[in-house]
């Protein structure tokens, strides 16, 4: 019952009373997750996956370092007929270890009409490995317009970020495409240009707190902490905000745990009950949710979120009536016993690099089906994303690691889809193979204010003109559909 309770509870919860205390509070966690046997095996060779600690835990931001290098891009030779500034790039064999890259411009309301390209060097061996593309168009997935994380000041154009593995050398080119849609008219590509590597960090090694973000403006390197603070007040902070996101979850799991467990369709189905109970009229009590059963969830702490680099506090909408599927857009070369540093490194650009509150999305899905939580405030509350640019009210939006538009998604990631939503969903009534209206906040596709009838499920592009999430994933969409319907005993 009390588990049910905090659903709707959130809003008067005490987080300060639990920060003071959490952070003193020991915890034993069962050195085997409930729900290990299910745990889906890796479709590569490799298999491990995030497990839970055998030993006791306190809630405290996990020592995960990490770093992230931003170069400014130099122009090149290349086709003069466009401005000298038509290309540009940057050439460094020399670079601190990094597992990310993306490119970041001034003006988040700039779009890059062109093409990027990466080039690596393998930490490891010293191999480069040819050219990849970039996903340009990345501003979509972004909070609403006039919110208060989309006109913080902070927030910059960015590409999607590509996961290249452990590397020490890059090589990066942009050229544009020649349609001159920049805003500056003297080039036709977005000003003030970088190239962003991102260190996830190997948790645990070093205690966080360390300088994150290095900028190189003019051949000089200086160095600034988190959000300019020391390194004792990161280290408060951070600890702060790992209680805090503990805390979101606490009628979940215990305060400190690296998963959530799975329950089956009974006990979830008894959890709704008991909150319908509480919340509806009496002639309402005994008609029985449409609710599939709770999945197995990686916590922020499972996959070594450090939460001192968020912003604190938690925003919230009225329900869940959608849930937007995306794909991340940043290759599909990775292994699933990789996936907590990948999504380290995709939180890390989204929040220092980009310029979000949190990484963007509510959830992540792996190729193996693992379900990882996203952006903080309680994988069961309608926490607000900046995923479905607007459509951020009233959703949620779940990313599958990857990109899918000449790639199949595995069958193992549409199943983790169809299990989330028939859960997360019918917490809130919603029928995952139905449809629901959702009103735009302003986007390419509808006009600021319009109320749209959208699936129940839908792919990012139905919100907004984009390739998101790759043609095959977003074809995959209606087996998603009936199959969480299914879960949900319709």
């Amino acid at each position: 019952m009390s588990r049910i309770r905090g659903m709707r509870g959130y809003l008067s919860s005490s987080i300060g009373v639990v920060c003071a205390t959490a952070l003193a509070l020991p915890l034993t966690l069962p050195s085997t997750p409930a729900s290990a046997s299910a745990r889906p095996a890796e479709t590569r060779p490799t298999t491990s996956t995030p497990a839970a600690p055998a030993a006791t835990v306190a809630v405290a931001a996990p020592d995960v370092p990490g770093s992230t290098q931003s170069l400014p891009l130099a122009p090149r030779p290349g086709d003069r007929t466009l401005g000298p500034a038509a290309e540009q790039g940057l050439y460094r064999p020399d670079v601190r270890h990094f597992s990310l890259v993306g490119v970041i411009w001034d003006n988040p309301d700039t779009e890059l009409y062109g093409k990027v390209q990466v080039r690596t060097r393998e930490a490891v061996g010293g191999h480069w490995s040819g050219w990849q593309d970039v996903e340009t168009h990345n501003h979509e997935h972004s909070a609403d317009p006039d919110t208060a994380e989309r006109v913080s000041g902070r927030v910059r154009g960015s590409t999607a970020p590509l996961w290249v593995g452990d590397s020490d050398g890059v090589e990066v080119r942009v050229r544009a495409d020649g349609e001159g849609h920049a805003s500056d008219a003297r080039s036709p590509l977005p000003a003030g240009m970088r190239l962003e590597l991102v260190d996830p960090g190997k948790a645990p090694t070093e205690p966080a707190g360390q300088p994150t973000r290095t900028m190189e403006p003019t051949g000089q390197t200086g160095q600034t902490g988190p959000k300019g603070t020391t390194e004792p007040e990161y280290a408060t902070a951070s600890a702060k905000s790992a209680a805090e996101s503990a805390e979101a979850n606490v009628d979940l799991a215990p305060l400190g745990a690296t998963e959530i467990p799975a329950l089956d369709r009974q006990r979830t189905e008894e959890e709704a009950l008991a909150l319908r109970r509480q919340e509806t009229r009496p002639e309402e009590r005994r008609v029985t949710p449409f609710i599939g059963p709770r999945p197995r969830i990686v916590t922020r702490r499972g996959w070594g979120a450090d939460e001192g680099l968020r912003e604190s506090g938690f925003v919230y909408t009225k329900t869940v009536k959608a849930a937007f599927v995306h794909h991340t857009a940043s290759g599909n070369k990775y292994w699933c016993s990789e996936v907590p540093s990948l999504i380290r490194g995709i939180y890390r650009y989204h929040v220092e690099s980009s310029g979000w509150r949190d990484i963007g999305y509510n959830f992540l899905v792996d190729r193996c089906g693992n379900i990882y939580e996203g952006r903080a405030g309680g994988v069961a509350k309608p926490v607000r994303g900046a995923h479905t640019l607007g459509f951020n009210t009233n959703s949620m939006g779940i990313a599958v690691l990857g990109t899918f538009v000449n790639s199949k998604p595995s069958k193992r990631a549409v199943g983790a889809i169809a299990r989330l939503t028939a859960w997360k969903l019918g917490l809130f009534g919603g029928n995952p193979n139905g449809k629901t209206y959702l009103t735009s906040g302003g986007g390419n596709l509808y006009p600021k204010g319009k109320n749209v009838r959208l699936n129940v499920i839908s792919g990012h592009r139905d919100g907004f003109a984009t390739e998101c999430p790759g043609r095959l994933l977003y074809g995959r969409l209606g087996s998603a559909r009936k199959t969480a319907a299914k879960y949900q005993g319709r």
